[in-house]
């Protein structure tokens, strides 16, 4: 059984939604999204089952649907429910035997609170997940994603690399060099966000991802 992959991201709507179905899409892997906390019109899980074509993916429904956009741990305690990291490993367990790869989306940053104790980055160490970083172009993502890359390092996490989206800024290479991780690829910034869109960045995703899904993880720099 392979390990699942990760989509986190250095903050919310940076685009881990428009990775995860492309990183999907490249591996024809399954895609989950645990935890949705506020929706409008659709989940991220049917914009990703919008988006993916290979005809093999599988979406699997959220475990928890909170109606509150905010931070999950408020938006579960406005529902009366608290999230349970054991619940969803069992839950994982099932989900995983179905693909060899199943890739999870999380909830915005790595420090984002699922309960009174317990925050996205312990959801990654207790799935025992591999992990994409999403960094979205801006002023301050520099910042924010050396932040990510240190917490990631001090938690020990297994991470592939990130993935770069939006416009071109020149801090892909800056961000690459000083946090130890490598570029698994980018993404552009586009009007129009389509299967045809998605399966051409998953073509230029698939090389890379594949590449690091081979390494030996105790062979990756840990500076």
């Amino acid at each position: 059984m392979n390990k699942p992959i990760f989509v986190t991201g250095i903050g919310t709507s940076v685009g881990k939604t428009l990775v995860a179905a492309a990183v999907s899409e490249a591996l024809q892997a399954d895609y989950w999204k645990p935890i949705q906390a506020g929706f409008g019109d659709d989940f991220d899980s049917v914009t990703v089952g919008n988006l993916v074509s290979n005809g093999i993916s599988k979406v699997h429904h959220e475990f928890y649907k909170l109606s509150m956009r905010s931070s999950p741990h408020l938006a579960a305690e406005k529902d009366n429910v608290r999230i349970d990291l054991s619940v969803l490993e069992r839950s994982f367990r099932h989900l995983s035997s179905v693909n060899p790869h199943l890739v999870i989306e999380g909830a915005g940053g790595l420090m984002v609170p699922l309960n009174e104790k317990e925050f996205v980055a312990d959801l990654i160490a207790k799935l025992d997940a591999r992990v994409i970083i999403v960094s979205r172009n801006y002023l301050g993502s520099i910042n924010h994603s050396l932040l990510t890359a240190q917490l990631c390092r001090q938690r020990n996490l297994n991470i592939l690399g990130w993935v770069f989206n939006d416009e071109v800024m020149g801090y892909e290479e800056d961000i690459v060099k000083w946090s130890g991780y490598p570029s698994l690829g980018r993404i552009p910034f586009t009007q129009t966000i389509d299967k045809a869109f998605i399966s051409e960045h998953a073509e230029k995703l698939k090389p890379q991802l594949e590449r690091s899904l081979q390494q030996d993880p105790a062979k990756k720099p840990n500076r």
